[in-house]
Formats: structure tokens, C-alpha cells, sequence
């Protein structure tokens, strides 16, 4: 019928139009169609789910990235940090790439699990890997101010086109946003501190074995010290890797090393490094002040060596705790105790430890093994350390209450005598016309005394510090110089064999350091008993260095234990008047 019409109507050559026209109009209502309702073939939105960094919730925050390009290999990904590893801090393992929802941003609480309810519609499952999260850069922008030195343990979960039956279990794990946002305080006032077994500390080893006289280790944190097997442990909850790859040292806690002599005399220790879990010894003694383990063996006893192997140490060790420290005696030697306790009393205040023989485990907040000590005799290096010679010097004043500061200043017109101190010794290295020296000295003006050191350090502490001028032949006796005043003199008389550097190393330096005036007066072969016991073209004699080549024992068995002096008075002369000299200064 409409073909009639139409054939009625319009010509054949405009009805073909028409049938054109009506076809493009048709395609054209198609496609506008299509355009409007087109199916979405984009990637479906992505649901952002991170755990609130507070230790203890399981919480996870939801963002729909639909507006934001994502992969194209991958529908979302639901993002949440492991409880055992939460952290306020961004961690240092993961390189930052992509970006993280801002955790500020206002969330509405009952929509919260509507992406995932639709996400379950559609039949899309969820696979679980625990892999380290691809690295986001804005992490610590994101996290709260306080920080944490610990990199969280991250873990994806990644959505396909499955089904969903594991799903739900995940979400149910989960609080709210809103849940975190009310306890802010909480995680203001409980920053994470928990990790996993496997976190693995770097830490730097607990002992120093690069100083050239002694070795040390400083300990810190719950430190055990077993007597009755040498043990120190450090306890720790967590592994440690540390430089070396080791967890266990030995150590001789003697200031000596390097005399096979004097370590032989010492007590090995060990220093472990252990994790609680392990088989170790439980804490029976707790002290809550640090404590210091040093032997009494080497050469203890000997006077030259009681000061520059232990007591100067112990005091370069231990004087930062102004008292409050235990100290742990190993090799304990009851005579040297005795001599040095006022010394002792004024480093702590507490009674000594004899460690060897304690059967009960003691426990200290932090431990030193060993003594600091300086590389010269009887010094101190005030620039490696707080303390310098003049420091330790007024300490021994005010431990033995010495009372003169300073040597005598003479001035021309004064009557004042300085006092001259001779050391004397009865067995080797003595002087065996100490009456001529006395006259000689007496008539320069000096007011002279003859002593010898003993036991008693206190009094003779007392004898020296009252002196302006000590003389004495090389030996342990020099060493009481420590308690000389300030700008007094030290006279030392260098044996026949080759003693130049002992004397200048033991005494000369060290002298110095500690504010004296040193002169040195080097005995002729004349002046030396040897000349009567051996004839002049002997070895010992004539070649001292052959000697010395042979070791110190050749040397010591006949330089210093079979040599005394007698001064010649009147080629000692000049070095008395060069003291009065300097005494004028």
C-alpha cells in the first residue's frame, strides 16, 4: 500500500532518495544509541585496601580508582601490611613507583564493603600471595609523624575474574576506617615497635681488637656474666648480623697485649652473643649500675706496671661513672687490693667482685670487658679521650689528700731549700755511695731525703708530693713521679747497656704530659758495678747491643738485675745545678 502512495507521490528517482535518507537516518539513531548505552569495557574499579598503621588492628581503608588509569593487565588489587609489621615509617626495602589513597581523606562508613559486595556479584575470586608490595612512593608522606626504624612486611592480594568463595573470610578480618579514626591517641602514645622472627639487625660487634694495648668490649642491653665458666652474654630477642659474621669473642681483659709474658698470667673470657630462646644461664644477681671486668694478673705487683697496665686505665675506664660502677676482679691479687684502696674506693662505691669464684649469674644493664688504655707508658691521649695526665694527677691528690700543688719557685734573696728526694733500692740498680751524693747535693743548697718506696702508697705518696726534686736510677721506683707537684723536676740516672729508650719511653714522655721538668744524667761504663765483675773486653762490655739481640731476658738477666751505680759526684754536679736552674724558672 505505501509503495502506491509513494508512487503516486514522488517520482522514481526521489523515492530512491528517500530510501537512502531513511537508511543513514537510521544508522545515525543506531549509533547514537550504541553511544549512549555502550557496555563499560574500561578496567573495574579498584579497591585500595591498607591497614591502619596502629599496632594491633587489622583494618583496611577502600579506594575506588575507577577515574584513575590502572593497568590493563589487572582488574584492582587489595593492598593491607601485616599486623606483626606495621610500621609508622616508610620502608627502606621498598623503592616508592606508585601512590598511595590519602589515609586523611573522609570515608563513609556504611558504603564500605559495597565495592566488594559487587566485586563478589560478579563471580571474581581472590588469589592470596605473601609478596612484597610493588614499591609506592608517597608511603611515608602517608604515615603518621612518628617513625619507626623496622620496614613493614607488605602483602597484595590481587582480584581476577574467578569467583569469590575465599573472599569474604578476608574482609571479615577487617575493621572499619571509622574505628581507627577514633582512637587517634592510641597511635600517638603506642608507636609499632613489633616484628617478625625473621627481621634480621645489623649491629656492629660488641668488641674493639684494633687498639695495640688492649682489647675491649662494651656491652650493653641484658648482659650475664658467668664466673665459673669466664662467660659474658649479651641476651636478645632478635637475630643479629653481625660485621664478621660472628657472635663470639675471646678477650684477656689485661692492658698489655702484646707481652706473651704478661698475657700468660691472664684469664681468657669469652663474650657471646645470644637469642633468648637458647639454653643460657638465668639472671640470679641484678645490679642496676654498669660494670667493668679487668684482670689483676700480668704484671700486677710490679710498681711501674700497677699504674700504666691498671690503674691509669681503670680510671680512663671507669672515671665516667663518677662512682656508680661494679667492678669485676678476674686473677684477683688480695696485695694489690690492699696497695691501691684508696684508689679503688674513689672509682666506686661499691665492694669489689672476685668473679672467678662467684657460682650465681650476675646481671648488668651494660658491661665493659677489658681497660682503655693509651699506646705510651703512663700517658694519656686527651684527644682520643675526655681526660688527659693532669686530670688523673688531681684525682690521685684527692684520693691520697695531697697537699702541694706546685714545686718551689726559688727567687734570688730567699732562703727557702728545695727538697731533693733520692730513691733508694736495696737489690739491683742502686746507688752505692748515696752518702757522697747527699753532701754534694746538701751543699748546693738542697735539703735532701732518702727513701725507698713500699707497700704503703698512701705514705709515700705523701713523702713524694712534698718534694720539688725526685732522683732515682731507672726502675719501678720513677714511677711514684705521679704524685710529684706541678713543675717539679725528675732526675732520671740511665744505667750502662743501652737503657736510652726504655728510660725516655717508661719516664722521659711521660713526664712531660704530666706538667715536670725532666733531665737525664747517662752514667759512664766506670760508673757501673759490671766494670768489677767482667773484664773490660767482655761482650757485656764492649757490644751492649749483642745482648740486646739475644732478648730481653738475656738483657734484663744482666743490665738491670746484676748492675748497681756509683755516681761519680763531680760529673753529676752540673745536672743538680741545672735543677736549681730550673727550679728558678
Amino acid at each position: 500500500m505505501y509503495n502506491g502512495l509513494l508512487a503516486k507521490s514522488f517520482s522514481k528517482h526521489e523515492r530512491k532518495r528517500f530510501g537512502y535518507g531513511a537508511f543513514f537516518g537510521c544508522l545515525l539513531i543506531a549509533l547514537s544509541i550504541c553511544t549512549v548505552f555502550k557496555p563499560y569495557l574500561g578496567p573495574l574499579p579498584v579497591l585500595n585496601l591498607k591497614v591502619s598503621m596502629a599496632a594491633g588492628f587489622k583494618m583496611l581503608i577502600i579506594r575506588d580508582t575507577s577515574g584513575s588509569s590502572t593497568s590493563p593487565t589487572s582488574l584492582g588489587h587489595i593492598t593491607y601490611l601485616s599486623e606483626k609489621n606495621a610500621s609508622n615509617s616508610a620502608s627502606p626495602l621498598l623503592e616508592p613507583k606508585a601512590q598511595l589513597a590519602d589515609e586523611n581523606a573522609s570515608i563513609p562508613a556504611s558504603p564500605l564493603l559495597e565495592p566488594i559486595t559487587r566485586l563478589a556479584e560478579k563471580n571474581m575470586s581472590i588469589s592470596t600471595s605473601p609478596v612484597l608490595l610493588e614499591p609506592m612512593t608517597q608511603l611515608a608522606d602517608q604515615m603518621n609523624a612518628s617513625t619507626s626504624p623496622s620496614p613493614p612486611l607488605v602483602t597484595t592480594i590481587q582480584l581476577s575474574e574467578m569467583n569469590t568463595s575465599s573472599f569474604p573470610k578476608t574482609v571479615k578480618a577487617a575493621e572499619t576506617v571509622m574505628e581507627k579514626r577514633e582512637r587517634p591517641e592510641m597511635e600517638k602514645t603506642e608507636p609499632v615497635t613489633k616484628k617478625t622472627e625473621s627481621v634480621i639487625k645489623k649491629v656492629e660487634p660488641l668488641c674493639n681488637f684494633m687498639k695495640p694495648r688492649g682489647d675491649i668490649c662494651e656491652i650493653k642491653g641484658d648482659v650475664r656474666v658467668q664466673g665459673q665458666s669466664s662467660s659474658v652474654f649479651l641476651v636478645s630477642s632478635q637475630m643479629s648480623i653481625l660485621a664478621g659474621n660472628n657472635n663470639s669473642w675471646s678477650i684477656k681483659p689485661y692492658a698489655r697485649k702484646g707481652d706473651q709474658a704478661a698475657m700468660n698470667r691472664v684469664r681468657e673470657w669469652s663474650v657471646k652473643s645470644v637469642l633468648g630462646h637458647e639454653e643460657i644461664p638465668q639472671c640470679k644477681k641484678n645490679h642496676s649500675v654498669p660494670a667493668i671486668l679487668f684482670s689483676q694478673g700480668g704484671y700486677a705487683g710490679n710498681h711501674f706496671h700497677d699504674f700504666t697496665d691498671l690503674v691509669i686505665p681503670l680510671y680512663l675506664t671507669s672515671r665516667q661513672y663518677n662512682g656508680k660502677v661494679q667492678f669485676l676482679i678476674t686473677d684477683k691479687s688480695p696485695l694489690w687490693i690492699s696497695k691501691f684502696q684508696a684508689i679503688l674506693k674513689k672509682l666506686s662505691r661499691y665492694e669489689l667482685i672476685d668473679i672467678d669464684r662467684e657460682e650465681e649469674v650476675h646481671c648488668f644493664p651494660n658491661v665493659i670487658v677489658g681497660l682503655k688504655r693509651n699506646q705510651k707508658e703512663l700517658s694519656i691521649d686527651s684527644s682520643e679521650y675526655s681526660y688527659s695526665m693532669r686530670n688523673f694527677r688531681e684525682f690521685l691528690r684527692s684520693s691520697y689528700a695531697l697537699k702541694k700543688a706546685n714545686a718551689i719557685k726559688l727567687r734570688n734573696g730567699l732562703r727557702k731549700r728545695p727538697r731533693l728526694l733520692i730513691l733508694s733500692r736495696r737489690r739491683t740498680r742502686a746507688f752505692t755511695n748515696v752518702e757522697e751524693i747527699t753532701k754534694m747535693a746538701r751543699s748546693l743548697g738542697f735539703k735532701v731525703y732518702v727513701a725507698e718506696a713500699n707497700m704503703d702508697v698512701s705514705k709515700f705518696a705523701e713523702v713524694v708530693n712534698s718534694c720539688d726534686v725526685l732522683l732515682g736510677v731507672h726502675g719501678a721506683g720513677l714511677t711514684n713521679l705521679v704524685f710529684l707537684p706541678m713543675n717539679a723536676i725528675l732526675i732520671q740516672v740511665v744505667p750502662f747497656g743501652g737503657f736510652e729508650w726504655l728510660a725516655t719511653n717508661d719516664f722521659g714522655e711521660p713526664s712531660k704530659d704530666m706538667n715536670l721538668k725532666y733531665l737525664e744524667y747517662k752514667i759512664s761504663i766506670e760508673e757501673s758495678t759490671l766494670m768489677q765483675e767482667y773484664p773490660p773486653n767482655h761482650t757485656i762490655l764492649r757490644d751492649p747491643v749483642s745482648i740486646q739481640k739475644q732478648g730481653w731476658e738475656a738483657f734484663k738477666s744482666v743490665y738491670l738485675d746484676k748492675q748497681n751505680v756509683k755516681i761519680d759526684v763531680n760529673r753529676f754536679r752540673p745536672t743538680l745545678l741545672k735543677a736549681l736552674e730550673l727550679l728558678h724558672q
